[in-house]
């Protein structure tokens, strides 16, 4: 008989997993409460970077006399990009639906708890429905944290799935959280047009990031005019007679037509009978080991709820080695995921991107590394683009040349990060890249050039 595999939730990583799973002969059942593809993943990242692939155009727009044509005067047409974006949305969920019943996986719409190590319960809008499963998967994602001194009210106090686009464009948006979202966020409505106020709690933002990549960040931001309260925690927020004011910890407080919550999330793992099943959590995020299985053999968790890195891309490769584990293939040739070579991107303007090692890492710890920068304002495509801020870093071993890590800031460091990702995760050595033939010219002249 099949193996019966049950998958709670269908975002990148509950549907790589299915796929995979049926493919090897799993006898696999699907459910998912909200939308096929993931929430997080159609409802948080695919509607942000829609926005910022907007509002780049924009400021492209703004800056293309540099490339000797006149100037353009774009505008925002809110309801055209909230079209947009629900068509972009759709299409994906499409796509995920047609693979998955594609590999025969079984699709139930409902909510699902464990009643026992092997059984699930769905409500469905058909009634309740019970399962039998050999082995199950946890991926049910996270929702936006709001903070027990905020009511969001979807129209001035807004959580990140209520802003893509919000019902009004604002005017003055204070954006509180200065993570990878946030500034994302802010990113995004100062090339609207609204001003930005950034609530930053630290000294500066992206604190988990390396602090030249920071900073040239912050100048970008500055540059736009967004304001920086540093050192600030928001504690209240409340409604005034033209918007909100949020008022921080230190005695300041910010003024603007809206507020934005971006602090993080939390897992959706409540009310799912986990712990009754023997399923150890840590605040509320399923603990998994090398295998993504819980405390329960047969139970593994990925995505968002594992506590991992919240990322699509690890989720899905997650799923996808779930699946093998599921089906007996890790005892061949198997790799564990290795999270701290896993990269990852802010999609700012500069753009971020960074994998592996990071230098102050390195500092912290004693090890020794060698680093190599190159500006972009040394390729010829940058200055074909018109686009010269930014710079490609290096880290690497001294004694054997090994790619340790690297972080690239300036326009499409999203997709220039892989080469160096690939080299980290092969540990091919910096003469690798120096010895591969690029093509000319391209920003990825930089790479090579850094890594000499």
């Amino acid at each position: 008989m099949a193996t019966r595999f049950v998958i709670i939730g269908g975002g990148p990583a509950g549907n790589t997993a299915a796929t995979y799973a049926a493919r090897l002969g799993a006898d696999v059942t699907l459910v998912e409460r909200d939308i096929l593809g993931g929430a997080a993943h159609l409802w948080d990242c695919i509607p942000s970077k829609t926005m910022i692939a907007t509002g780049g155009a924009m400021s492209f727009a703004d800056r293309i006399s540099g490339m000797g044509l006149s100037h353009l005067d774009a505008h925002l047409e809110v309801d055209l990009q909230r079209r947009r974006i629900r068509e972009i949305e759709e299409r994906l969920r499409d796509h995920v639906t047609e693979l998955l019943v594609s590999q025969d996986v079984r699709l139930l719409h409902g909510t699902a708890r464990l009643k026992g190590p092997h059984q699930i319960v769905v409500d469905t809008a058909g009634g309740i429905e019970e399962i039998d499963a050999d082995a199950i998967l946890i991926s049910t994602g996270t929702r936006p944290r709001i903070p027990s001194w905020c009511e969001p009210d979807g129209d001035r106090i807004l959580t990140t799935r209520q802003a893509y686009p919000p019902s009004t464009m604002p005017e003055h948006l204070v954006v509180i959280g200065s993570g990878v979202t946030g500034v994302e966020f802010v990113h995004m409505f100062s090339s609207f047009g609204s001003k930005v106020t950034l609530i930053v709690s630290r000294q500066q933002v992206l604190p988990a990031k390396d602090a030249e990549v920071a900073a040239a960040l912050e100048d970008e931001l500055l540059r736009r005019g967004v304001r920086l309260f540093k050192g600030a925690r928001a504690e209240m927020i409340e409604r005034t007679e033209t918007g909100v004011a949020v008022a921080c910890d230190d005695g300041r407080v910010a003024l603007g037509t809206h507020a934005l919550l971006a602090i993080g999330s939390i897992p959706n793992s409540d009310g799912m009978g986990l712990e009754e099943t023997g399923v150890v959590t840590s605040g509320g995020y399923v603990e998994i080991n090398q295998h993504c299985q819980s405390s329960v053999a047969h139970i593994y968790a990925a995505g968002d709820v594992s506590g991992k890195l919240p990322l699509s891309s690890v989720a899905s490769m997650q799923g996808r080695k779930i699946a093998e584990h599921v089906m007996g293939i890790h005892t061949r040739d198997h790799r564990h995921i290795d999270y701290e070579k896993a990269a990852s991107a802010i999609f700012t303007e500069p753009e971020i991107a960074d994998v592996g090692l990071a230098e102050a890492d390195a500092f912290a710890t004693g090890r020794k590394i060698r680093v190599t920068k190159v500006p972009y304002a040394a390729t010829a495509k940058a200055l074909i683009n018109d686009d010269t801020g930014g710079f490609v870093k290096i880290i690497s071993d001294p004694a054997t040349g090994v790619v340790l890590g690297g972080s690239i800031v300036g326009r499409h460091a999203a997709e220039l990060i892989s080469v160096i990702a690939l080299a980290v995760t092969a540990n091919l050595k910096v003469s690798d890249i120096v010895e591969s033939c690029l093509v000319h010219p391209t920003l990825s002249e930089a790479l090579a050039d850094a890594a000499e």
